[in-house]
C-alpha cells in the first residue's frame, strides 16, 4: 500500500471514530522541506493522528519497537517508512535514520517526552528531539494535541470521541555551543516543550506550568 492512500484510510478511519479539530495546519511546510514534528504523547493514536493532521504522505516518526507485536500498528509504521526506536537506551541508528529523513527533504515526528504521559499532562521531556533540531538546523513544528487519552471512555458509551490537534508556527534552535553542550540541549528541550506547551490548555502544562519560558510565549500571544 502507498503512504498517500494509507493517508486517506487513516483520515476516513479517524472521521469516523472521532469528532476531530484541527487547526494550524497552514504552519505544515510543502512536501520536500524538512521539518520536525514535536508532539505531546496522550494516547496510542498519536502518532497515525500526527500523521493525518500534517497530511503530507512522506511524513514519517519514530515509534517504540515493543509496538512490532502489534500487527496492524506494525503495518502502519512499516508502510510510511517508521523508524523503530529502542526507547530503553541512547538509540545510535535511529537517529541517524530520523537526521537522514529530515536531510531528505521528509517530516520527522517525534514524541519528546518519549512515553505516553501516565497523567495527561505533560512529563519531561528526553533531548533527543532537541540533539535532532540542532543536528539538522530543521525547523521544530510543535504540535499539540487532546483527547487521544479518553478515547475509550467515548467509544464505550458508543460515540465519537473529541480529539483536537493545533499546529503551531516553526522555530529553529541556535546552534549548540560544544563548550557547553549538554546546557544547549537542554534548553532546546524546554523552548520545544513550552511551544508546545503554550498550545495546550492549563490542565495539560504539567511539568512545565511554572516554566518561565511558557510564561513569555502565553504572555506575547496576548
Amino acid at each position: 500500500m502507498k503512504p498517500a492512500t494509507l493517508l486517506k484510510i487513516l483520515r476516513t478511519t479517524f472521521n469516523l471514530l472521532c469528532r476531530i479539530e484541527i487547526t494550524g495546519t497552514e504552519n505544515v511546510p510543502p512536501e520536500g522541506t524538512g521539518a520536525i514534528l514535536a508532539v505531546n504523547h496522550l494516547g496510542l493514536i498519536d502518532p497515525p493522528l500526527g500523521y493525518v493532521a500534517v497530511n503530507r504522505p512522506d511524513a514519517t516518526a519514530w515509534v517504540a519497537d515493543k509496538h512490532k507485536e502489534a500487527a496492524l500498528y506494525a503495518f502502519v509504521v512499516n508502510t510510511i517508512g517508521g523508524i523503530w526506536i529502542d526507547r530503553e537506551g541512547v538509540d545510535l541508528q535511529a537517529l541517524r535514520k530520523a537526521l537522514q529523513v529530515i536531510k531528505e527533504g521528509r517530516i520527522f515526528g517525534v514524541a519528546p517526552e518519549g512515553t505516553r504521559s501516565p497523567t495527561g499532562a505533560l512529563i519531561p521531556a528526553k533531548e533527543g528531539v532537541s540533539y535532532l533540531a540542532t543536528s539538522s538546523s530543521a525547523p521544530v513544528i510543535p504540535c499539540a494535541i487532546t483527547g487521544t487519552n479518553k478515547l475509550a471512555y467515548h467509544w464505550s458509551r458508543l460515540r465519537r470521541a473529541p480529539v483536537t490537534v493545533r499546529i503551531g508556527k516553526p522555530f529553529k534552535l541556535p546552534p549548540v555551543d560544544r563548550s557547553k553542550r549538554q546546557e544547549d540541549l537542554a534548553r532546546g528541550t524546554d523552548e520545544i516543550m513550552c511551544q508546545i506547551a503554550a498550545l495546550l490548555p492549563p490542565q495539560y502544562w504539567g511539568v512545565y506550568a511554572d516554566h518561565p519560558r511558557l510564561k513569555e510565549l502565553l504572555a506575547s500571544a496576548t
